[in-house]
């Protein structure tokens, strides 16, 4: 584990206003986020914040929030988010010196839209292959030491099979050292064992078991009958 809590604090907002209007924002506030597991992640509906969190992580530690690693730190000329810049981690042993030295710190964040800029800006040179090949090759030659690696929904680009490599890398990446905050839709990389998983929405943050998620249940009643799902959409 790198950091075991992420929190942030505001003297005053207003809950009207994005993005503290985000429940998830306003438990973060309240309460911070807990790290228990080297993986996490975070699954919610569109709009119920969990990029807005993942960005700002990555930001609090760091890293490019245009994606890419802390070596490339804001080379978007992007100003600081009014949630990154408060963010703030309770470091694990293994985190404590990447925290109070930048030189020693490690990760890298891989956002879908930014992904191929990102990787061509660290010399992967993205154009020679597929965007979903973009993608493991970041993890092939980028997300391979101890360090705090923050994803935003990297199942866009993947099929079923780079998925599941993609899960194989999460794991080895976890087992060597690593820690992997991911916003995700996928119930396939959800269901890595050991993994902690953060639903996202209305209520805040919450813990849920991966067979307890929304998202699982819709795609295994799709899968069953996508018909039951169809009639209401096609009309």
């Amino acid at each position: 584990m790198i950091v075991e809590r992420a929190y942030a604090h505001v003297d005053s907002y207003d809950e009207g206003t994005w993005p503290w209007s985000l429940p998830c924002v306003r438990g973060l506030l309240k309460d911070g986020l807990r790290f228990t597991a080297p993986v996490t992640f975070l699954v919610g509906e569109n709009g119920s914040g969990k990029s807005t969190l993942v960005e700002a992580l990555a930001e609090g530690f760091g890293l490019d929030p245009w994606g890419g690693s802390h070596d490339w730190r804001y080379a978007s000329r992007r100003r600081k988010s009014m949630l990154g810049e408060r963010i703030r981690f309770d470091a694990a042993p293994r985190g404590r010196r990447m925290l109070s030295s930048w030189s020693a710190r490690k990760g890298f964040f891989l956002r879908a839209e930014t992904a191929m800029d990102a990787l061509d800006r660290e010399g992967y040179e993205p154009d020679s292959v597929s965007h979903g090949e973009g993608f493991l090759a970041a993890f092939r030659g980028a997300f391979l030491e101890p360090g705090l690696y923050v994803m935003d929904e990297p199942e866009a680009a993947l099929s079923f099979s780079s998925c599941l490599e993609l899960l194989g890398h999460v794991h080895h990446l976890a087992e060597n050292g690593g820690q992997v905050v991911c916003a995700t839709h996928s119930p396939l990389l959800t269901a890595l064992p050991g993994a902690d998983i953060v639903e996202v929405g209305e209520h805040g943050l919450r813990r849920v078991e991966w067979q307890e998620l929304a998202l699982v249940d819709h795609w295994r009643r799709y899968l069953d009958n996508p018909q039951a799902y169809l009639r209401h959409i096609l009309g």
